[in-house]
């Protein structure tokens, strides 16, 4: 595996590749992306490669975090082969089930051995984006990916296309072909939960109207305090976990907006009627030891350590760690032996917990995906 990895900025005097690369990773701030002529022209000068990736609210590269740059990763594999597909949402209602149907459904299947997907961040529903993609998945395939950021904006994200168009409201996915391909994945948070278990009586989809019969604004308002006049931004920082039978794990859900006539909350994915909800706060150490643990679990089962790794983790991790960011990174590097690493911070990520899960919707988490080849 041949691997290049650029940080730009403003300068595109020198994108060259020394081999020609079969898959580009594009991980950007959004208004960068869409003024910059930098993928075009890496899609002139590589026509036959194929691209993935999308805006977000800060890019990584290696163990740096950055802002307002468009981090560009190369790789030419060398026994596995790429396939893609992408949806605009408006060709299937914005129904985001339909997309996952449909994105899944243009992969050819025979010796598909993992999908990575990259999504519109703000009109998405990814807990049905992710039931959409598995429908038409057999067991053997892993998915991970995640939802395209704005920074703390929440104004219009875009992805990058697999021909590198710059697009809005789509959601495009890569396919992994090759018997020599291992893949690891791994997902953690590390918040605190505190106060009491409360019952959502009232949603649909990923709309939240009632919490214990009463607005579910207004509720969560009086949880925030003097923060409540920062929402939706603020929501960030005080997610909510959420379970919705006995026997599963928990999974947290950040708020992506807010509607004061309804009195209602919008998540990037499903709070089902009957589920339990709980306030979560941050705790610095956890956050960290959380990314560490989902390097971990995506590196159980490689007999060597990975040529590459992919990280999505939250913009509310980033909001709270500010300055001690990096850490998180460099734990998950230590911890796969200093692989070339990309990725971003988003506002979703899509992933198992571990192997013995199923992949599903995320916020707040740390989530690594590795790939070597034997």
């Amino acid at each position: 595996m041949e691997i290049k990895q650029l940080v730009y900025t403003n300068d595109a005097s020198n994108i060259t590749f020394p081999f020609i690369p079969q898959l580009f990773f594009v991980f950007g701030n959004r208004e960068l992306l869409e003024k910059s002529s930098v993928i075009a022209e890496l899609a002139a000068l590589y026509p036959e490669s194929l691209f993935s990736g999308c805006s977000t609210a800060g890019e990584i590269s290696n163990v740096s975090v950055k802002d307002n740059t468009i981090i560009i990763t190369g790789i030419r594999f060398d026994d596995t082969t790429v396939k893609s597909s992408k949806v605009a949402l408006e060709d299937i209602q914005f129904s985001s089930i339909e997309a996952g149907k449909k994105l899944v459904s243009q992969l050819p299947k025979e010796g598909l051995k993992h999908v990575f997907v990259v999504s519109d961040g703000l009109k998405v529903n990814g807990t049905d984006l992710v039931k959409g993609m598995a429908e038409g998945l057999g067991s053997e395939v892993s998915l991970t990916g995640g939802l395209a950021g704005d920074g703390s904006q929440f104004t219009r994200t875009v992805i990058i296309e697999p021909d590198g168009k710059i697009a809005s409201e789509t959601v495009a996915a890569i396919g992994f072909y090759g018997e020599n391909l291992t893949i690891g994945f791994g997902s953690r948070g590390g918040w605190d939960s505190f106060g009491l278990d409360r019952l959502v009586t009232k949603s649909k989809e990923n709309i939240l109207f009632e919490i214990d019969g009463e607005p579910a604004l207004d509720l969560y308002k009086s949880f925030l305090g003097d923060k409540a006049k920062e929402l939706p931004a603020s929501g960030l920082l005080f997610p909510l976990s959420m379970r919705d039978s006995e026997d599963r794990a928990p999974v947290v859900r950040t708020i992506l907006g807010i509607n004061e006539d309804e009195k209602s909350l919008t998540f990037a994915g499903d709070i089902p009627e009957g589920s339990f909800v709980r306030l979560m706060k941050a705790n610095n150490d956890r956050l960290i030891n959380g990314a560490e643990e989902a390097a971990q679990a995506a590196s159980e089962g490689l007999k060597n350590s990975p040529d590459f790794a992919i990280l999505v983790s939250c913009v509310g991790r980033k909001l709270v760690l500010k300055q001690m960011v990096e850490e998180e990174v460099e734990c998950v590097s230590d911890v796969l032996d200093s692989p070339v690493i990309t990725g971003f911070y988003s506002y979703g990520e899509l992933a198992p917990f571990d192997r013995n899960s199923l992949c599903e919707l995320h916020n707040q988490t740390m989530t690594v995906t590795t790939f070597r080849e034997y």
